[in-house]
């Protein structure tokens, strides 16, 4: 109950609403007298704002004496101050100025409410839709390129880590017992599985990365930051797009959209993409070219408005992969401290073996097993959105799945040593979150919530690890002669099945005082519940059947059978306070202190061993606990430039990492507490238009990330085999962290006409920097990935509609580098990589058309 009674207290606040309440109502509109949605209203010395509508109308409500000054500013238009007093106060006639070098008025909903990015107390970076377009980034792994804070690897879309300064998800592959520390967002719902964000784009409007924690904004528990991404909303006007590209190795992309009215309060909306390349490595083994896309994305929305204060939007989605892909190329080999008998290259000179190639960038393999990732995910959700006094109360309600049926050839060679390794997965989810966001008072604003997601994870019918015929030159650990039996580890594997139920609900909010006009206090609490359930359970099968005792032993040393369950429940408080200083309106800086919270972890990719047994302590791993400082400021030096700084420190206690061990039976890793861990760094980022022709964009980030205290960890690649397989990391740096990382960006436009139809020529470049950085969870000199440069580049015509075509080019040099390093399974000493796509270019083709245009 005492828990309980500041988060009564803030909700209180929140929900309390005064009377005597002075109504002021206007439109909006632009110089040719046409309406501007979406307008932000505001009043001078007060949190109180409203939105306009879609025919331009707001309505606002203060307490303020008269004369009364209203902020009124859109994307693209001019700011501009209006007096109100009580003869116009119900009819306030407001007209913007266009005005494109408005590069700060871009609106995000990072507090749940459209605001000026530069005026959200919060380390944000904001892409628009047509940008992604245009720099050919149609999912989140070419966007880290864009915004150097965000680092995304992926050796399939299960193993998917997807982090923000260095944190989020475990690195490494992906062990299904631990929650995301990044949240995905599309549309205001959660996106639970990593998969997902290996999708395409679908008719994005714009991504919000939000760095830090932001657990008092969001439904689900952010302990690193979130991806809020908007979709394009359906249109009572008739509009529509058609885009088709071509490029080198067989690329085709096509995407679409239209939307328009069906009744007179009902309007709908139609959008899909597909894409397809061929392969870039070939297979000798199948001749094959292997790690090609298939990708294929659709959506339908409906937009109902009963009346001018409620919208609701029906929405339902449906995504499909099918590759041949995410082949890993071994990359190099290690002479680990085993004896000279177990080393990699004595083993494939005993099997008369040779790789098809040592240099990984010939881009060559010779894998015996179908490298496929069957990849599906969908759901339907509802969004409700009501004005209520002078805020939106908002419903979303959703239900999603997803299903994953993969094959991998773990052992990254033409031998038969690990035939299968496939972790067939179904999962769903159903969440609910209810939030109002708005003004309580002229000097009180804010957002409430709660939130609940259940999620109910099985295999599918269950994860098969199996050997081949040469698993037993790689699993000898002895002379003896027994290892040469027959069928011995031939057909010998390893069935699981498990299942994941987790139910978290969550009451959160955070308030906005304006204590002044320029000094704003903002706390904000949220208490967690999260209650897990699993049961795990596998089994060996195949090979040799016998009973020789010495026989079984030596399978025993590959394979056992594990079982456990374990069931747990936690709650938690955790809260962020934020002082947020306007020195004017052109300087606005911050400062932050959160805690924040990771619920307990459930291994659920097999347990190490010791004297023969399944280590179960290390079924359950404890919550992860983080502590995190922020000072921030964001400028605008002139009406065409913003530049922003931060510097951050965030502690984390009893850190939640994915760590490898030299066990086949524990292929995947396992999932560990490190005692302490440390990430802090600095970043600077900027625009400018120096004119309607020529602009730049660019951020630096320097990141820190180490382990303070990690004193069990398990040993590197070269020291498996050694006197211990656990060894003391504490000081060792975090695991895909780069120290510096950098994007440099600029466009130069001319306007003209194209077919008859008017809009601007345009040639852009961009780049993107990473200095190297360790990818192995025990630091390794053997396993670092070198720094790399990569730049884009596109030229052509733009049309706001009509027609546009352009040229691309991604990776333009062609540069050679690893986007991640992996040890394959048994610690042999080879590793593998997967590799950054080549240089690639083509052309695109877009028509866009409107009724109302």
């Amino acid at each position: 109950m005492k828990k309980a009674f500041p988060l009564l207290f803030l909700l209180t606040l929140l929900v309390h609403a005064a009377s005597a309440q002075k109504v002021i109502s206007g439109v909006v509109r632009g110089e040719k007298g046409s309406p501007v949605p979406g307008a932000t209203i505001g009043l001078k010395g007060s949190t109180n704002h409203a939105i306009a509508d879609n025919k331009g109308q707001f309505s606002i409500r203060t307490y303020a004496p008269y004369p009364i000054t209203l902020f009124v500013s859109s994307i693209g238009f001019a700011t501009r101050e209006v007096e109100v007093n009580e003869q116009n106060q119900d009819s306030v006639q407001v007209v913007l100025t266009i005005d494109n070098r408005q590069l700060n008025e871009i609106a995000v909903t990072a507090r749940r409410r459209n605001e000026k990015v530069q005026n959200v107390p919060i380390a944000i970076s904001v892409v628009r839709g047509g940008v992604l377009e245009d720099a050919g980034a149609f999912t989140v792994n070419r966007v880290k390129e864009l915004i150097p804070t965000v680092q995304l690897y992926s050796s399939n879309p299960r193993n998917t880590t997807l982090n923000i300064r260095g944190l989020g998800s475990t690195f490494g592959l992906t062990n299904d017992g631990i929650e995301p520390g990044v949240g995905f967002y599309l549309d205001g719902v959660y996106y639970a599985r990593p998969a997902a964000t290996t999708f395409d784009f679908v008719d994005v409007e714009q991504i919000e990365v939000l760095r830090g924690p932001q657990g008092t904004l969001f439904g689900k528990n952010t302990t690193a930051g979130a991806l809020n991404i908007t979709s394009r909303k359906p249109s009572f006007t008739p509009g529509g797009s058609a885009e088709v590209s071509y490029g080198n190795y067989g690329y085709i992309q096509a995407k679409g959209s239209i939307t328009g009215a069906i009744a007179k309060k009902l309007a709908g909306k139609l959008a899909f993409s597909g894409t397809q390349r061929d392969g870039t490595i070939h297979n000798v083994s199948s001749d094959k070219y292997i790690n090609d896309i298939n990708n294929l994305s659709g959506r339908l929305q409906l937009l109902y408005t009963p009346s001018t204060s409620v919208n609701i939007t029906v929405t339902g989605d449906a995504s499909r992969q099918r590759p041949e892909g995410y082949a890993q190329v071994i990359a190099g080999v290690v002479k680990t401290k085993r004896a000279a008998y177990r080393q990699f290259d004595a083993i494939i000179a005993d099997l008369n073996y040779q790789l098809p190639s040592t240099n990984p960038f010939d881009r060559v393999v010779d894998h015996n097993t179908t490298w496929r990732s069957g990849n599906d995910q969908g759901g339907v959700s509802v969004n409700l959105d009501a004005k209520i006094g002078n805020g939106t109360l908002t419903s979303t309600t959703a239900w999603r799945y997803w299903n994953w049926d993969p094959s991998n050839d773990r052992d990254f060679t033409g031998l038969a040593v690990l035939s299968l390794s496939q972790a067939t997965s179904k999962h769903q989810q159903w969440s609910q979150e209810v939030r109002y966001a708005g003004s309580f008072s002229s000097k009180l604003s804010g957002v409430a919530g709660v939130f609940l997601i259940g999620q109910d994870l099985k295999t599918d019918p269950y994860h098969v690890e199996e050997s081949g015929d040469a698993q037993w030159r790689f699993s000898q650990s002895t002379t003896s002669e027994l290892w040469k039996t027959p069928g011995l580890l031939d057909g010998y594997g390893i069935r699981t099945t498990s299942r994941l139920k987790t139910l978290s609900a969550a009451v959160f909010g955070q308030l906005d005082w304006a204590i002044t006009d320029k000094l704003h206090v903002l706390p904000g609490l949220r208490f967690n519940y999260d209650d897990k359930k699993v049961d795990f359970s596998r089994k060996t099968y195949g090979g040799l059947q016998t009973t020789d005792p010495a026989l079984i032993a030596l399978k025993n040393a590959v394979y056992t059978d594990q079982e456990f369950s374990a069931n747990t429940d936690n709650t938690n408080l955790t809260g962020q306070l934020t002082v947020s200083y306007k020195a004017n309106r052109n300087i606005n800086t911050y400062a932050t202190f959160s805690t924040n919270y990771k619920p307990v972890g459930l291994n659920l990719g097999g347990l190490p061993t010791a004297a023969g047994k399944p280590m179960l302590e290390l079924a359950e791993i404890k919550p992860e606990y983080v502590q995190h400082y922020e000072v921030g400021i964001k400028t605008t030096p002139s009406a065409s430039s913003t530049l922003n700084f931060a510097i951050y420190n965030t502690d984390i206690r009893d850190y939640q990492t994915q760590v490898q061990t030299a066990e086949l039976g524990v292929n995947r890793g396992y999932l560990a507490n490190a005692e302490k861990v440390q990430v802090r760094g600095a970043e600077l980022d900027g625009n400018i238009r120096f004119s309607n022709n020529f602009s730049l964009f660019g951020a630096v980030a320097y990141t820190d990330g180490k382990y303070k205290s990690f004193k069990n960890a398990p040993v590197p690649l070269e020291e498996t085999g050694g006197p211990s397989a656990f060894k003391d990391i504490s000081g060792g740096r975090l695991p895909g962290i780069s120290k510096w990382t950098a994007t440099l960006g600029g466009e130069a436009s001319k306007a003209g006409k194209f077919l008859g139809t008017g809009g601007r020529y345009f040639i852009g470049l961009d780049g993107y920097y990473r200095s190297e950085f360790s990818s192995s969870s025990s630091p390794s000199p053997y396993l670092n990935v070198d720094g790399y440069v990569l730049v884009n580049g596109r030229f052509g015509f733009r049309a706001a509609k009509g027609v546009s075509v352009f040229i691309w080019g991604r990776n333009i040099f062609n540069k050679d580098y690893f986007e991640q390093l992996l040890v394959a399974a048994g610690n042999a000493g080879q590793y593998a990589a997967v590799l950054g796509d080549p240089a690639t270019y083509g052309i695109t083709l877009r028509y866009v058309f409107s009724q109302g245009n």
